[in-house]
């Protein structure tokens, strides 16, 4: 099973407003860059999408390690937040239908396809492709305001390939953590989303 390292991101201005999610996939000395643009959504909302375009990107399955700054996103996987909404029928502790149930029952199905390890990074530290994926993602805001477009159908909408595929011909080098270190994470043990 081929291993990638999957680095999302997601942003909005005003919340709910436009915005915008990022990903980046590295696997084999390439990487791969994703972007979109919603019109009208939420912070959260684009924090998930962008772990979906990631996992959906993956051609087979995969064993992946998925960072995110997104406490939402990573917490629902690490700390079992998923399995008590769907137990509870998709309702949260308050009784309160889940939000963005779409996008987590998304998640989910990938997370059957590919063996997902959700990892937690601190966000705006410095990690630079967590701060590829948070200027990708603005940058997706600036360019889908300019072009004004009529709506979108989902998480794939609007969605940019910033290169010709993790083994394409414009697939540049993975870039390495500062001096070659790994990533900061919170937190050592990695949930998966099996």
């Amino acid at each position: 099973m081929k291993q990638v390292e999957i680095y999302t991101d997601g942003a909005c201005s005003g919340n709910p407003g436009p915005g915008g999610w990022a990903a980046i996939l590295v696997y084999g000395g390439r990487r791969k860059e994703l972007s979109g643009f919603e019109p009208m959504t939420t912070n959260n909302r684009m924090e998930l999408t962008a772990a979906v375009a990631g996992l959906r990107a993956l051609k087979e399955p995969c064993a992946v390690v998925l960072y995110s700054d997104s406490a939402y996103l990573v917490n629902a996987f690490r700390q079992g937040w998923i399995e008590r909404w769907q137990r509870n029928g998709w309702r949260t502790a308050d009784k309160k239908p889940v939000e963005n149930q779409d996008l987590w029952q998304e998640l989910l199905e990938l997370c059957r396809v590919h063996r997902v390890e959700w990892r937690k990074l601190r966000g705006h530290a410095g990690h630079e492709l967590n701060e590829r994926c948070d200027a990708l993602a603005r940058a997706a805001i600036v360019a889908g305001l300019a072009e004004k477009p009529a709506g979108s159908a989902g998480p794939a909408a609007g969605a940019a390939a910033h290169t010709a595929g993790l083994a394409g011909p414009n697939a540049g080098p993975a870039a390495q953590p500062p001096s070659g270190a790994p990533p900061k994470v919170e937190g050592e043990k990695g949930g998966t989303g099996r």
